[in-house]
């Protein structure tokens, strides 16, 4: 990975900061161009802006000038070839919409930039035969965004796996729960159609999936899949008793239901979503037990791989905690992985008497990470976590370093190219068919653009 371009003189040696454009300006791209024009000035400039949306452009314009940036050049979803040429942009971020990406990111390899793109790559197989071959034909790099890589608890069990600690990796558990704050926002936006999203076997578990893949060094062969929608949704409402819902969250005094988004709380999600539907109308706070979800929020998965192991994951997307845990079984012993990343949600408004009450008094769960190792015939033993900063367990800044300035030499090859990219999404793609049929599915006859 380029960081930047290198220009040679008799004398000395001139760094030129790449230039950057952003495609997709919702809330995600902010922490993007935060990073660039406040991390990574000496690496990069961000040059322009481009979104469907002229109100989520105009809140990231005075985003850009809050940081000090002068105003940049803002382009429509149409104008993304012309954005390349009149700004010379030699790299862009995407972070539209998921079934967006395999369009916009195989129109930006074409017009000649490189990309870094959110995970996941793409939706389907279709969109990852679309973005290898523009690849391919244009010469140009993909890098995906796995920050949960760089996290340090992570990093420090794929640290123990490499070193061979457990000998041969030969089957991984893993439970992953999203709690009724995170999982529940799955449901209110497009993430809820499987069509835009892929389900959350793509959106949300292709980091998982990469995680297993990056933490046992190999690629998944065949998939079976299981998982309904069991809790969200209007007939699991109905079925519950919840009666009638009201048709938009607080704004129609329902401010006692903490199912219910009013955007208007939230200056940034006001500004965003609230204030920008005028424009597309895009509703950022559906009911999540509305009609019209057709994604799954309980998903088991099976996954063989190349090297011998197997993978058993979960995911429920209702906890009333937030976190994970990790199994890795060898032939030398056993590392267990443990994160609470959120201990409980607790809404005073339903319940005013729960902080006080319960939360000091309990302390059952807590948030805090917990790294073990047990060997055959020994006692277990616990593995210290480098301390992280930041969001994403401090995998972000971690990332944004390895994508502004280049990853160097990393022992732990925590940098995503496109074949890691399509490898973590060929597992909820398998996943997503084999639901669809009700059979174990080969990885290798899903056409995922010649590779396997």
């Amino acid at each position: 990975m380029v960081a930047s371009v290198q220009i040679y003189t008799s004398r000395r040696s001139v760094v030129v900061p790449r230039r950057y454009a952003v495609a997709g300006t919702g809330s995600r791209a902010r922490s993007y161009v935060r990073a660039i024009i406040e991390e990574h000035p000496e690496e990069a400039q961000l040059v322009a802006l481009l979104d469907p949306n002229p109100g989520r452009l105009a809140f990231h314009q005075r985003y850009v000038q809050e940081l000090g940036s002068a105003e940049l050049p803002q382009y429509g979803a149409d104008d993304l070839e012309q954005m390349v040429k009149e700004q010379s942009v030699d790299r862009v971020v995407v972070t539209s919409p998921d079934y967006t990406h395999a369009a916009v990111v195989s129109r930006l390899l074409r017009a000649g930039a490189d990309v870094i793109v959110e995970k996941p790559l793409t939706i389907d197989a279709d969109g990852t035969r679309q973005i290898v071959d523009a690849m391919n034909e244009s010469g140009k790099s993909v890098v995906v965004t796995f920050n949960y890589r760089y996290s340090p608890r992570n990093s420090a069990l794929r640290q123990l796996i490499q070193d061979g600690e457990i000998g041969k990796v030969t089957s991984v558990e893993f439970q992953w729960v999203l709690d009724t704050r995170h999982g529940a926002d799955y449901f209110r936006r497009w993430h809820r159609e499987k069509q835009f999203s892929g389900g959350l076997m793509v959106h949300k578990a292709s980091h998982h999936f990469d995680l297993v893949n990056w933490w046992i060094a190999s690629s998944p062969t065949r998939v079976f899949a299981s998982g309904g929608l069991s809790f969200y949704g209007s007939d699991n409402a109905a079925a519950r008793g919840l009666g009638q819902r009201p048709e938009r969250g607080t704004v129609d005094g329902s401010a006692d239901d903490p199912w219910l988004l009013d955007l208007r709380t939230d200056d940034i999600n006001r500004q965003l979503y609230w204030e920008s539907e005028q424009y597309d109308g895009y509703r950022r706070d559906q009911d999540v037990f509305g009609p019209g979800i057709t994604i799954e929020d309980n998903i088991s998965v099976i996954a063989e791989y190349a090297n011998g192991a197997r993978m058993s994951y979960s995911l429920n997307a209702h906890s009333p905690w937030e976190g994970y845990r990790v199994s890795v079984n060898g032939t030398e012993g056993r590392a267990e992985l443990e994160v609470v990343e959120r201990a409980a949600v607790i809404d005073d408004r339903i319940d005013p008497s729960y902080p006080a009450e319960r939360v000091v008094a309990g302390e059952v769960r807590s948030d805090g990470e917990r790294l073990v190792l047990q060997k055959h015939w020994a006692s277990a033993v616990e593995v210290e976590i480098p301390r992280g900063e930041g969001s994403h367990g401090g995998g972000d800044q971690l990332i944004y370093a390895d994508l502004f300035k280049g990853p160097g030499n990393d022992p732990l090859g925590r940098a995503a190219d496109l074949d890691d990219g399509v490898r973590a999404v060929a597992v909820g793609i398998a996943a997503n068919q084999s639901l669809a049929t009700g059979n174990p599915i080969t990885i290798t006859d899903l056409d995922l653009g010649g590779w396997s």
